[in-house]
């Protein structure tokens, strides 16, 4: 594949991604059966602030972009994008999305939530823009502090969720399934979705990066 061929996937994989990321969050506040982490925490805001939880997921991605400076980590176009068109996509989606009744429905829109939200990560992460800002915090503290990546994501999400909760976000069954599941389906989709690198390596194999170290965490 030509560079330029390369650059073009890679852009259509992150935008791509980043939209169906907000709209599998979307799905899983439609549920009503458990976000993922920051999405409680955003629920939570949103519940006290009278803002859309996708307008709170943007305020809160920005402020922590803001964390990353005395971090010394440098933002990229993924980092940026990450910012605003999950927000965004998610507004869309809750817009035209109807309300679903009844678990025959919901459980189901949940599970899809959850698998399309696995798709989502795998699809932006193989792009190779830069990691979303909470994933830059993570590694980021990981580096100044030399603990471990799987200490350090735990207790970041310990503490959102933990915040989220006492502000109303919907913890349930569907944030339990999320954290076991969407590690191995983040790496099952990020194979699927990596992009081929000039030697005919993947892009993400051929860095053997720090995306691979969020997912394993």
């Amino acid at each position: 594949m030509s560079t330029q061929g390369r650059l073009g996937r890679r852009l259509v994989q992150l935008y791509a991604g980043l939209t169906l990321y907000g709209v599998s969050s979307a799905l899983l506040v439609e549920a009503g059966l458990g976000l993922e982490p920051w999405g409680v925490l955003h629920q939570g805001l949103a519940v006290h602030t009278g803002l859309s939880i996708g307008t709170v997921s943007i305020i809160v991605g920005a402020a922590v972009l803001l964390l990353w400076i005395p971090l010394r980590q440098r933002p990229g176009l993924g980092t940026v994008s990450n910012v605003f068109v999950i927000g965004l996509a998610m507004n869309a989606a809750l817009a035209v999305v109807p309300e679903v009744h009844g678990f025959a429905v919901r459980i189901p829109l949940m599970l899809a939530g959850i698998v399309l939200n696995g798709a989502a990560t795998g699809l932006y992460i193989a792009a190779s823009f830069g990691p979303g800002p909470r994933d830059g915090l993570m590694t980021g503290l990981h580096r100044r502090t030399g603990r471990s990546i799987r200490l350090i994501r735990t207790a970041i999400e310990v503490a959102v969720v933990v915040t989220g909760f006492a502000l109303g976000g919907t913890l349930g069954a569907g944030t339990l399934l999320y954290a076991v599941s969407i590690g191995p389906l983040a790496q099952l989709f990020l194979k699927v979705f990596a992009v081929p690198a000039a030697s005919g390596r993947s892009t993400v194999v051929a860095k053997g990066s720090s995306e691979q170290a969020i997912l394993r965490s």
